[in-house]
């Protein structure tokens, strides 16, 4: 007996669906920047500023959209919230992507 392939859906692979919407967060050079920074280590948002040469409103902005997404996680200390990494994988793209493009 011989099975019927299923018709093709419109609907991509929920993997590759995930790695773009994982991708399209990451499609700023702020948001890249961010990345780049905190794959040292935790950084507080006025540290960020400093490094990334931005303004604070716009660091806050590009980091609720890395929160959304669940590329970083922030903890409040005292008066200030310290960024982390979720975890190393992203910054492992994003580091890759820009030595790929210095070369």
């Amino acid at each position: 007996m011989t099975t019927t392939p299923s018709p093709p859906t419109d609907e991509p692979d929920p993997t590759l669906q995930a790695a773009g919407e994982l991708l399209r967060a990451l499609a700023s050079p702020v948001r890249l920047g961010i990345v780049r920074e905190l794959s040292g280590g935790g950084k507080y948002v006025h540290e960020l500023v400093t490094a990334l040469g931005v303004s604070q409103p716009l660091v806050s902005q590009h980091l609720r959209v890395l929160r959304t997404s669940r590329i970083v996680t922030a903890r409040r200390q005292a008066r200030e919230t310290r960024y982390t990494l979720t975890d190393d994988h992203v910054a492992h793209i994003v580091l890759d992507a820009i030595r790929h493009v210095q070369e």
